[in-house]
């Protein structure tokens, strides 16, 4: 059921994406807010009385609604559930359209239009970029947005699924990602800031529910780049990076496409560093103090990444469709 239901969910995602400012991302937002709001006292056991509260309670929701749907109805009605949740937590096209105008722009030469839409995408200064360093970051951004968006989602609700709480994984990833990035915002805005507890909870438990799907997703890239290549970059230059998550992907993804990553890291554009809320699920990654090795990042890299995204996403399906065939044979 699990193969189906990430496959239908990937496919309606395809026809009609979900929008930027759709009600259940909004939703959480406010769920968010609200936790911090009335139990964040600043002290490290009410940080993680938040965690708690805001990530494994929507994630138990959505498996006790699975499982209610599973017992009272029927399994066609919590596969559908299971497609919502997918369709809401999972997909591409909740990125891959800044990915596709920056790339765009640099295929027709106009560097400035590229850097305003790297500027707008993750509220950056990217004012002064060469060619470059343009590519290298979007390929950053862009791996840890596919990461984030579709290898993660799939890996906790794959593992999940097998135990009969799929809906709870893709959940659980999701909201643990969101509230360390929406609590770290918080900190820099006027209203209502998170504790310096709060931000440490998630933060270590975001750390920590990516640690797995982290190394997943490189090992599927290391499959479907140059093996070898990808996985001696991720022993010896993972470590250069400051988020150790975020850098196994991204070295396992520079010998996977022989590209240098990793360098100078962007400042925050002066919107977001006076509190403007940032737009959707961005990724952040954080950049290597020294650059991994291969070659200086250009245009034809952004091909190369998009090919060894859409190849691994064929990897984790026909895993899924061998693993649902033995199971129905078995």
């Amino acid at each position: 059921m699990s193969f189906f239901a990430i496959l239908f969910a990937l496919l309606i995602e395809q026809v009609r994406p979900l929008g930027p400012h759709n009600l259940v991302h909004s939703g959480l937002r406010v769920w968010a807010r609200a936790v911090s709001r009335n139990f964040d006292a600043g002290k490290p056991q009410h940080g993680w009385v938040c965690w708690v509260l805001a990530v494994l309670g929507p994630a138990a929701l959505a498996s006790a609604i699975h499982w209610a749907l599973l017992s009272l109805v029927g399994w066609p009605a919590a596969m559908v559930w299971s497609v919502l949740v997918l369709y809401v937590t999972l997909g591409f096209r909740q990125f891959s359209h800044h990915f596709t105008d920056i790339r765009d722009a640099l295929e027709a030469g106009d560097e400035m239009r590229a850097r305003q839409l790297l500027a707008q995408w993750q509220r950056v200064d990217a004012s002064e970029l060469p060619r470059s360093e343009i590519v290298r970051h979007v390929i950053e951004y862009s791996v840890l947005a596919a990461h984030r968006h579709v290898f993660g989602v799939l890996a906790w609700f794959s593992v999940l699924a097998a135990f009969g709480f799929g809906p709870a994984g893709a959940v659980l990833y999701r909201m643990a990602e969101f509230v360390a990035r929406y609590w770290r915002h918080r900190n820099h805005t006027h209203a209502q800031p998170a504790s310096e507890a709060l931000q440490s909870a998630a933060a270590r438990a975001w750390a920590a529910v990516d640690w797995l799907p982290a190394r997943i997703t490189a090992v599927a890239f290391a499959v479907v780049g140059s093996f070898e290549e990808a996985i001696d970059c991720w022993r010896n230059h993972a470590q250069r990076f400051p988020n150790d998550n975020d850098g196994v992907i991204l070295a396992a993804t520079s010998g996977a496409v022989n590209v240098r990553l990793g360098g100078e890291m962007l400042k925050p554009a002066a919107a977001f560093a006076t509190g403007t809320q940032p737009a959707g699920f961005a990724a952040e990654p954080e950049p290597a103090t020294v650059s991994t090795p291969g070659r200086e990042a250009e245009i034809a890299h952004l091909r190369s990444v998009v090919g060894l995204v859409w190849r691994s996403v064929v990897l984790w399906m026909v895993l899924l469709a061998l693993l649902t065939l033995a199971n129905l044979l078995g």
